[in-house]
């Protein structure tokens, strides 16, 4: 997305979203097609450029020709490479003053270049010069100096103010990621934070326990409610209080406090032995779930909300309901969630290839399920840069402790993905499932999302790199509801979602004129308009414009079937699994 076809005011966001818990806040929170890439995929990646290179010596010579005298150049101080200053890496003032950090920058900055040339000047296809694009720059950004401790001038100076504190510091940091994080630098310092004590503190109880799931219905905080509740499905590869993190961000919170009467599932944790669990079983227990909250709350109707791997549970599971005829579903909201996938959304989904996914269901069945450690690793290789060098640069060479933020907390958080769910999700991406109508066979029925007359709320997030925005915006295109809303949060992926009031930057865009939406993201771009401040007033009012009338606020959780368990945030998000 280029920053000239973007509304005044939306690019300089852009520009601005460098926050380091943002970016990481991104690495394991989408199930798209990426939980298909195998090894063997990287290393294809890695065969074509040696292949490239042998086929056309000639031009990998004129090349390397190029990278030379741009070297001859930084040795007799006449070269004019400079790093771009938006680039944190480089921010130290040594790099600019220094003569031998500037040569350094500029021995990486000429490989850079070099780099880039070379990939531009070779023969391929689209889908061949991405994932060409793609492994370079895993390749160059492994290569900065700044990755070590010789070419980090920061480091140094620490090393030095601190006595060798730091050098000692950093070593202790990276024994403890070997001993107790797998051998993955750390992202966040987990000490500060408890579950129920200061991450996900709203006050509610468990109605109902499965193998598979909690139900937990929240307290209300308002004296009416409205009639019609709110169900919420969380992602099944994270814990469910993304959505309860501190009281100013969380949506439950939001959510009583606008009277909205607020129940959650909790997935469990699968084990090796539930690796059977797959999208039928996920969208029977979504069910479950909603004929509870109807029976607790007296409701015809249940809202649904839902996020990333959870909104293309819930559109599931709203194909399923209308297939059967099943008038109980409400209102409908899909947060950064991706239901018409297509080639070149994300960069990375360019390694993605049959065989890949054929291997990666394979290995996965075998195994039962994707290991959470597995599955972040995977995506912090993905975005090395900014989800392991950044942390290796500050854990290790500069002896810091990690960043004790909630919702890095949370994203460590993460949670195993049973095989057979995983085939599921592959299953819906191969054959595009849900722009089908009645042509693709999941769930026991024809997924036929035009079936599907919900009112529908769908957000994007400006720079989300794992559910791209324009790609959030296909999905208004899908479902035969006459009413479809799309908003576009600044922020990136579940921080698009974690964007409450309060925030002086806030902003999001919504079309200008009300009806029906126009059928591309670009089209819709122009009829927008920017408003200040956070979504969610703007999603408060939306949901209870279709939640019916107030009634007294009920003074005990749960009813006489459904009957408080455990408080909230229930058992299976502290649950070990192995």
């Amino acid at each position: 997305m280029k920053l000239e076809n973007l509304p005044v005011g939306l690019g300089e966001f852009m520009a601005d979203e460098t926050k380091l818990h943002d970016e990481a806040a991104q690495s394991t929170t989408a199930l798209g097609p990426l939980i298909g890439i195998a090894r063997e995929d990287f290393v294809g990646a890695i065969a074509l450029l040696l292949r490239e290179t042998a086929t056309d010596p000639m031009r990998s010579m004129k090349h390397a020709q190029e990278v030379g005298q741009d070297m001859i150049k930084i040795m007799t101080g006449k070269s004019d490479l400079a790093p771009d200053p938006r680039d944190k890496r480089f921010k130290d003032p040594a790099w600019q003053y220094n003569p031998f950090f500037r040569a350094g920058a500029q021995y990486y900055l000429a490989v850079q270049k070099g780099m880039s040339n070379w990939l531009n000047d070779l023969e391929l296809d689209d889908l061949e010069r991405d994932r060409a694009n793609f492994i370079s720059n895993i390749i160059i950004d492994g290569l900065a100096p700044t990755n070590t401790l010789m070419g980090n001038p920061t480091a140094q100076k620490r090393l030095v103010d601190s006595g060798g504190l730091s050098l000692v510091k950093g070593l202790k940091n990276a024994y403890n990621d070997m001993v107790h994080n797998k051998g993955m630098v750390s992202q966040v310092d987990k000490r500060p934070f408890k579950l129920g004590e200061n991450v996900a503190t709203s006050k509610g109880s468990v109605v109902l326990r499965t193998e598979m799931m909690e139900l937990i219905h929240y307290a209300p905080t308002t004296d009416e409610v409205h009639e019609i509740p709110q169900l919420t499905i969380p992602p099944q590869i994270n814990k469910m209080y993304i959505n309860d993190l501190s009281p100013e961000k969380s949506v439950i919170k939001w959510q009583t406090d606008n009277a909205i009467q607020t129940f959650v599932i909790s997935w469990r944790n699968p084990s090796k032995e539930q690796g059977h669990w797959d999208m039928a079983d996920y969208v029977s227990s979504c069910r479950e779930a909603m004929e509870a909250v109807s029976a607790i709350t007296g409701a015809k109707k249940v809202n649904v909300s839902a996020g990333c791997s959870g909104g293309q549970t819930a559109a599931m599971l709203a194909s399923k309901m209308a297939s059967d005829k099943d008038d109980l579903l409400g209102a409908l909201t899909l947060m950064v969630c991706v239901l018409h996938p297509k080639d070149g959304d994300i960069e990375a989904g360019s390694l993605v290839s049959e065989n890949g996914m054929k291997l990666a269901r394979r290995r996965a069945a075998k195994k039962g399920v994707i290991k959470a450690d597995d599955l972040a690793r995977g995506f912090a290789w993905l975005r090395p840069n900014d989800l392991i060098w950044n942390y290796v640069i500050n854990n290790y060479l500069l002896g810091d402790d990690p960043p004790a933020f909630d919702v890095l907390f949370w994203n460590a958080d993460a949670t195993n993905l049973s095989a057979s769910l995983m085939g599921d999700f592959l299953t819906a991406f191969e054959t595009l499932a849900f722009t089908k109508k009645g042509e693709v066979e999941m769930v026991d029925h024809k997924v036929d999302l035009s079936k599907v007359t919900s009112d529908l709320f769908i957000l994007g997030g400006v720079t989300d790199h794992i559910t791209p925005w324009k790609a959030t915006y296909r999905s208004t295109q899908l479902f035969g509801s006459k009413d479809v809303t799309y908003v576009l949060s600044q922020s990136g992926h579940m921080q698009a979602i974690l964007n409450p009031p309060g925030n002086p930057k806030a902003k999001y865009f919504v079309q200008k004129k009300k009806g029906k939406l126009p059928a591309t993201a670009d089209e819709w771009l122009p009829g927008t308009e920017e408003v200040a401040g956070s979504w969610w007033p703007y999603w408060a009012e939306w949901v209870q414009a279709r939640s019916g009338k107030k009634k007294a606020a009920p003074k005990k959780l749960g009813n006489a079937k459904y009957k408080p368990i455990d408080p909230a945030p229930g058992i299976y998000v502290t649950e070990e699994v192995a």
